[in-house]
């Protein structure tokens, strides 16, 4: 895919900045990666935002309860629907969006595994995604019927929660807005774009403790190294 078409497809098509909701009991847990780097940047430039939500807010008792014992027995506790219920619906009726613009997703084991693929379509296709984290020993499954619009895991092992997944989707997907990466022509030759892994890098020095850079990156031929480079990447199978 050319740089043109890869910025036309990730076009947002507003002027609206793509919005991220986090619903968690832990709300300051990923406020030292969010307030670091490429994240804190896109949102200075208001190419992003991204609010958390702390879910204790939505319990229905003094304790701020948001887990219950299973019904049928079993070990762990299970995250209760009403609280989750409660945000989602105060996080959607707060909303500048239209519905069919927003994605509920919830970070979970038994989801279906989160790629590049899929990061560019919520990209493109969404304005504001609402990521329900997980917690203990699962979610009231009354969540992904009836309030998520589908499971998203982010890899075939389990979690103590969903906020890291929830982070690795913030952090993918704003990597795709447009004016967020410098130089986007990076966003064609990265891994996983083009169904291929990335070529393998080098920078100075030329030599050290006897490993040297391959000649033919320093050869100054531009034909031969684009040769080697498109060699040098491995089909995703």
């Amino acid at each position: 895919m050319q740089l043109s078409q890869l910025v036309k497809t990730l076009d947002l098509g507003h002027d609206m900045v793509m919005k991220f909701d986090i619903v968690t009991i832990f709300p300051r847990i990923l406020d030292s990666y969010f307030q670091e780097a490429q994240i804190k940047r896109a949102v200075a430039k208001k190419l992003i935002e991204v609010e958390t939500h702390d879910l204790r807010d939505y319990a229905e008792d003094k304790h701020r309860t948001t887990d219950d014992i299973p019904y049928g027995g079993g070990a762990g506790m299970v995250m209760k629907v009403e609280p989750i219920f409660k945000n989602v619906r105060a996080i959607l009726k707060k909303s500048r969006f239209k519905r069919k613009e927003i994605r509920v997703i919830m970070l979970s084991a038994k989801g279906k595994i989160f790629d590049q693929k899929k990061a560019r379509a919520l990209a493109q296709k969404y304005k504001q995604l609402v990521l329900i984290c997980g917690r203990y020993e699962g979610v009231d499954q009354r969540v992904a019927e009836h309030i998520a619009d589908e499971e998203i895991a982010v890899g075939p092992y389990v979690l103590s929660g969903g906020e890291l997944g929830a982070a690795i989707i913030v952090d993918s997907i704003t990597r795709l807005v447009p004016g967020v990466v410098g130089n986007e022509s990076s966003l064609v030759e990265e891994s996983y774009e083009n169904e291929t892994l990335e070529y393998p890098q080098y920078t100075r020095p030329e030599m050290f403790e006897g490993w040297k850079v391959p000649e033919i990156l320093l050869s100054g031929d531009h034909g031969k190294i684009k040769k080697w480079r498109e060699q040098k990447q491995n089909r995703i199978k």
